[in-house]
């Protein structure tokens, strides 16, 4: 197997640096991370032993470096020691335990503290489970949204549900394995059981597993099926619903009165999810009639 080439030890230049480490192949890490993890004036992770291990895979010496925890249990009082760092015009590095800072992970009131006080904040991209998944689901990309992890039960969570059900986009959330079969259940309920799903387990580690299909039979196969590992859920758009057609020759007769047949015709199809040409042939056919 070819070695991973050393990191570049050159001082990093001021600033909080945001890095993406991998969600679970090592070797996913970028080059320029990696320079970063070498150059930086101060390390700052999520879980301090991770970084280590990942560091240590790669080769990069922590030497006698700061190497601060960083988290949502400790962020208040870590935060006014990391802003004088930047203070002092040197380079933290902040790395979260998986994946891309500020993605479902702590970084976030860091990232503003940094920005108000008028400290440049860079991101080191990479690995993001968001973006693995809506790569292997086969659902659409040009539009989506990012949910977060859903909130456990009751009221909130079917609130949430329905909020998101009709949003016009794929849909990627997280969620534990030991509700994923529920999750899947109160969707196909709410959300409509033909709506195409993917549940993508374990990215890019030794037990990827991806499982497409309906949201009816997603739900079923997750029912009594133990479960383990790192979840995200890709759910796709709502399915346009049937026109009516009365509906569309009031608003496009509407729309005529107010403007010239092509605008006429553009508004009212993408009112409606139809075809632009269909309706501009409806416009010029009332046109015709009068």
């Amino acid at each position: 197997m070819t070695a991973t080439p050393r990191p570049d030890s050159r001082p990093v230049p001021p600033g909080l640096h945001f890095i993406a480490t991998p969600i679970g192949t090592a070797r996913d890490i970028t080059l320029r991370a990696l320079d970063i993890l070498a150059g930086a004036d101060a390390l700052a992770a999520e879980d301090t032993r991770s970084l280590r291990h990942l560091m240590e895979i790669h080769g990069v010496p922590l030497g006698g470096r700061p190497l601060l925890a960083y988290h949502d249990h400790n962020g208040a009082q870590m935060r006014p020691r990391i802003l004088q760092m930047l203070a002092e015009g040197r380079s933290v590095a902040y790395a979260s335990e998986a994946g891309t800072p500020l993605v479902a992970d702590p970084g976030y009131q860091l990232a503003r503290a940094a920005i108000a006080a008028g400290h440049p904040v860079h991101a080191a991209p990479g690995p993001s489970a968001v973006l693995a998944a809506l790569t292997v689901a086969g659902l659409p990309t040009d539009r989506f949204l990012f949910a977060g992890f859903p909130p456990p039960s009751g009221n909130a969570r079917r609130t949430w549900l329905a909020e998101l059900s009709d949003v016009p986009a794929t849909l990627v959330m997280y969620e534990s394995p030991k509700r994923i079969g529920r999750l899947l259940t109160d969707l196909a309920e709410t959300a409509g059981e033909d709506r195409e799903a993917a549940v993508c387990r374990e990215l890019t580690k030794r037990f990827e597993e991806i499982r497409r299909g309906t949201l009816k039979d997603l739900a079923a196969a997750f029912a009594d099926q133990p479960v383990k590992g790192e979840i995200v859920l890709v759910v796709d758009r709502p399915r346009p619903r049937a026109a009516d057609p009365a509906a569309v020759g009031a608003a496009l007769a509407d729309a005529l009165t107010r403007m010239g047949v092509k605008q006429a015709a553009a508004e009212v199809a993408e009112r409606f999810g139809l075809p632009r040409r269909a309706v501009y042939q409806m416009a010029l056919d009332m046109e015709g009639r009068e």
